[in-house]
């Protein structure tokens, strides 16, 4: 697949994937049309050598796989969620003659980058249907319907210099000028299917803008949740890719929030799913020690503006190639020798690696790469794409970059 093949594919894959479980909902159909068979927790597994499966949890986790028997695998490993504003269960504000949405940020989200978007509504709603059966419906209004309106700057003259954030009274968005807007009816007529009460729901605002391409020669790529689901379609086409290879993909909700949940990298799906493709306890542990886990994750490239927040000589750029990150701290999981083993495999192909460290006096942010590593005791490194803005409701990558990495992760087995 060539890159402007690729990143056709990837933008498709934003636009399409507003909240965690429409993108696994989209990378399962896509692992269906190229000959992945669904298996289900809870029962038997029959699997043949050469067969290529996958298994969901909780709607936004997946972990796909090509079975080859005991031998040494590459596991690809990213996460599908990205901060957003999720609306509370009792959402609906009515006053000064409109009707608001009470809204929870979830994960650490550039606050400021929500206002005057074009904000469209998207996730999974819980309901009875008229013949009493419970049922959940994934559902997407693919048109704004809310904003979170701006205080002008005749309002509040220090708004450049001073403006602070409160996410309970300023983040409400505007989704109707009436006190009387029925939001119940509203979410109802989101479904398709004829409902009699919706019992709850997981829905997120999202920005409606299309990913695109930008710059004088369209060397960027922008849009909403590049971080992480530019990962997510890169580990997905190089499974889809490799299905003659022992290849294993696991795609994890919950990152953002710390990765502690039932369908988390921290919680049981990621062993389950590798004891019951292993289930011998020997033959778990000659997978484990010959197998590399590559978590993908984007990584921070250097701010045009705000170089000084990089260390000088770890500073990804644009377009630089993929980025390698560590830290001392086991923060990121990468060590010297998963470290050499994925350069020595990008230059054989030709490509350039980078490296990210925080600087010293700044915290490191983390991955689910040590999760992953300490529980599976796996080999594993912590790479990513270099990205501008992230956890801004756009983000920008360079778009070389990720198809790079789809090509290093091919080298693997060439």
């Amino acid at each position: 697949m060539n890159r402007d093949e690729f990143n056709d594919g990837l933008l498709g894959f934003l636009d399409a994937s507003p909240t965690p479980q429409h993108a696994v909902q989209n990378i399962s159909m896509m692992l269906d049309n190229a000959g992945f068979v669904e298996l289900r927790e809870g029962e038997e597994w029959s699997l043949s050598e050469g067969g290529s499966y996958y298994t969901i949890r909780g709607g936004g986790s997946l972990i796909a796989f090509n079975y080859y028997g005991v031998r040494e695998y590459l596991l690809l490993g990213a996460h599908s969620d990205s901060p957003c504003l999720k609306l509370k269960p009792n959402a609906k504000l009515a006053e000064n003659a409109l009707t608001k949405l009470g809204v929870e940020p979830y994960g650490g989200l550039l606050l400021n980058t929500w206002f005057d978007r074009d904000l469209g509504i998207a996730g999974e709603i819980w309901y009875e249907d008229m013949r009493g059966e419970l049922k959940s419906a994934l559902v997407d209004s693919k048109r704004a319907v809310a904003v979170v309106a701006s205080l002008a700057i005749h309002l509040d003259r220090e708004a450049n210099k001073d403006r602070s954030i409160n996410a309970q009274n300023d983040l409400p968005p505007i989704i109707a000028l009436d006190e009387e807007f029925d939001l119940e009816s509203f979410l109802e007529d989101l479904v398709d299917d004829d409902v009699s009460k919706i019992l709850s729901h997981d829905l997120s605002l999202y920005d409606t803008q299309k990913a695109s391409f930008v710059g004088a020669n369209s060397e960027l790529i922008t849009s909403a949740r590049l971080d992480n689901l530019l990962s997510c379609y890169t580990a997905l086409v190089s499974i889809c890719s490799l299905m003659d290879k022992p290849v294993v993909m696991s795609i994890f909700d919950h990152e953002e929030v710390g990765s502690e949940s039932l369908s988390g990298a921290g919680g049981s799906f990621f062993m389950d799913t590798l004891r019951s493709i292993f289930p011998a306890h020997s033959d778990y542990l000659s997978f484990a020690k010959g197998s590399l886990l590559l978590s993908l994750d984007n990584a921070h490239a250097v701010h045009q503006n705000f170089a000084n927040k990089h260390d000088s000589a770890h500073a990804p750029l644009l377009n630089g190639g993929v980025v390698i990150k560590i830290n001392s701290n086991q923060r990121y999981a990468s060590s010297a020798k998963s470290v050499a083993r994925f350069k020595r495999v990008a230059m054989k192909c030709g490509k350039s690696t980078q490296s990210f460290v925080t600087r010293s006096d700044m915290p490191c942010g983390s991955t689910i790469g040590p999760t992953l590593s300490a529980l599976s005791g796996i080999a594993t490194l912590d790479l990513g794409v270099p990205t501008l803005a992230m956890h801004s409701i756009r983000e920008s990558a360079g778009s070389d970059d990720a198809h790079d990495l789809y090509e290093i992760i091919l080298e693997f087995f060439s």
